[in-house]
């Protein structure tokens, strides 16, 4: 109100010179504002204190400026842990018009994103109350009564381990280096609680730009990026799971009793439905392959079978059991729901029901299928502790500004998965298979026991030579005692038990290699983690291809 429009371009002009900000960014703040004329715009912050005191000395040249002093968020570890984080920024209008009657002003910071937007409530506090004393010029005088004390805001500990995702971004980054990838996910869980302990989703952004106060030309150039750095593609995007989904398909084939661990089924190059052929992974098959053999080699051929015999609408329901289809209730804002086909689905989004061909693409997890990257973690933790589908978190505690724990820690289960323990036990000595046989290359010569399922999920449109470019998959986990035993040499008996204490997950978008790269980047995480000195990593396997698909 005291800058009339008539001065708003000097003032504009002469603030430009002295802070450095463009004049139209300072219009925009202004225009933007979401209160009265009466209330204060935030244009800048971080303002030297030089650059302060000169403004606050030309009060005649610029009418209605004032300097403020304000805390505001530093955050220590920066990218590392921004998608966790979140950042916080001035309130809009749509949020002040919500949020008004609790208490919030128009030149509020509030949470945007991450645990700074879900916890916002606790981390605020409550602003005090004083009547204050001004001059005829506006200018505070004096305090005449405090009405009411502030409130300072609540804190959080995090589940997240920031020396675990030390490691896992940097296994990460080194995956992303040598393959030549552009985006990717490691997440690392404890299977028996649900807490995340970390959540790596690259490319990432520095979250102290936001609290520093992002410039239009930085926030464009990230919103503009391909990569979309300021999304969490842990929790907020979904990709086809490829093979890691044949865990859902063979868990409904031992449950719905269709085949039993025993059970043989031939496979061939390929199988044909009409016309149409679908393709082994490899066009040769495995011939004769029980469950072990099916789920070691990846066979899709085995799973198509097993898919055929459960139908898409108990496929879907086995699926559903392992939390696909819903969100995870994790923590962080944005949470990607997933698809998971059925012919109620396809009904009341095509307006028809699932062809047998697409029953087969489900039972291998491609067609309609996709997951987020915390889904397939959270669901072979459920595998890994014997059932129990936890909700992933990533704050362990609230704590009150006293210290006192306002919130402690409790694990939250989802459910239990409708699975006869049998069945589950079965389905984790088929995961240790899959690096027994070496399916993994060279996993099996950690000095740890291992199990877990790769998997490759094609997308996109084909090259010159018809092929598809695919994603990269691997989840692994491990036993609560992981050394390889004399007494248990395959480590059979050590995934027979449900006292798992890492699950881990690694993705790599359009990875393009001609091995899985995201099964070397939990290798080497695993390395990282339990310190094993001998480097095991197949850089060869990371050179551009596209030969190792669709398993």
């Amino acid at each position: 109100a005291d800058l009339s429009l008539a001065e708003r371009p000097e003032g504009a002009a002469r603030l430009s010179a002295l802070r450095g900000i463009p004049e139209a960014e300072i219009n925009v703040a202004i225009d933007a504002n979401p209160g009265s004329r009466f209330d204060l715009v935030r244009i800048a912050t971080g303002v030297p204190e030089a650059t302060a005191r000169l403004i606050s000395e030309s009060g005649l040249d610029l009418p209605g400026v004032e300097v403020a002093v304000e805390s505001r968020r530093d955050y220590a570890d920066g990218p590392l842990m921004s998608q966790i984080l979140g950042y916080t920024g001035p309130i809009n209008v749509d949020e002040l018009e919500a949020l008004r009657d609790a208490g919030y002003l128009p030149d509020d910071v509030l949470g945007k994103t991450g645990v700074e937007s879900v916890y916002e409530a606790a981390l605020r506090g409550t602003y005090g109350l004083e009547k204050v004393e001004r001059d005829a010029t506006g200018r505070k005088i004096g305090v005449l009564e405090q009405v009411r004390s502030a409130v300072p805001g609540a804190s959080l500990r995090l589940t997240i381990d920031t020396t675990e995702q030390a490691y896992a971004q940097k296994a990460l980054l080194w995956g992303i280096k040598e393959a030549k990838l552009k985006r990717g996910v490691v997440i690392v869980m404890n299977p028996q609680t649900g807490e995340v302990l970390a959540l790596v989703s690259l490319p990432t952004y520095d979250n102290n730009l936001f609290a520093r106060g992002i410039s239009n030309a930085d926030f464009e150039r990230l919103i503009r990026d391909g990569n979309k750095p300021l999304l969490n593609h842990a929790t907020g995007a979904q990709y086809p799971p490829g093979s890691t989904y044949k865990l859902v398909t063979g868990t409904g084939g031992l449950a719905d009793r269709k085949i039993t661990p025993s059970t043989e089924l031939l496979t061939r190059p390929f199988l044909t439905i009409g016309k149409t052929r679908f393709y082994e992974w490899n066009r040769r098959g495995w011939g004769e392959c029980d469950l072990d053999c099916g789920f070691g080699h990846s066979s899709d051929t085995f799973f198509f079978q097993v898919a055929g015999m459960l139908g898409i609408d108990r496929l879907a329901y086995w699926a559903n059991q392992f939390g696909f289809g819903e969100r995870t209730g994790i923590d962080l804002p944005g949470e990607a729901k997933g698809i998971v086909p059925s012919n109620d689905w396809k009904l009341s989004t095509f307006g028809q029901s699932i062809f047998p061909g697409e029953v087969y693409q489900a039972g291998i997890g491609q067609g309609y299928d996709v997951v987020t990257p915390i889904q397939l973690v959270n669901a072979y933790a459920a595998l890994a502790n014997g059932g129990k589908l936890y909700q992933p978190q990533v704050v362990r505690e609230v704590v009150g500004p006293d210290g006192a724990v306002i919130r402690p820690f409790a694990p939250k289960l989802i459910r239990k998965l409708d699975v006869p323990q049998s069945v589950l036990r079965e389905m984790r000595q088929a995961a240790r298979n899959v690096v027994l046989i070496r399916h993994t290359y060279n996993l099996v010569d950690l000095p740890i026991v291992v199990a877990g399922k790769s998997g490759t999920a094609e997308f996109g449109v084909r090259d010159r030579q018809g092929r598809l470019p695919f994603h990269s998959w691997f989840v692994a986990f491990v036993p609560k005692d992981p050394a390889v035993k004399a007494s248990d040499p395959g480590g059979l008996r050590a995934v027979g038990r449900t006292d798992a204490q890492l699950v881990v997950l690694a993705f790599a978008y359009d990875s393009g290699t001609k091995g899985n790269v995201a099964t070397e980047i939990v290798k080497y995480y695993l390395q990282l983690h339990f310190g094993i000195e001998k480097d095991l990593r197949n850089f060869d396997l990371l050179e551009r291809g596209n030969f190792y698909q669709s398993n």
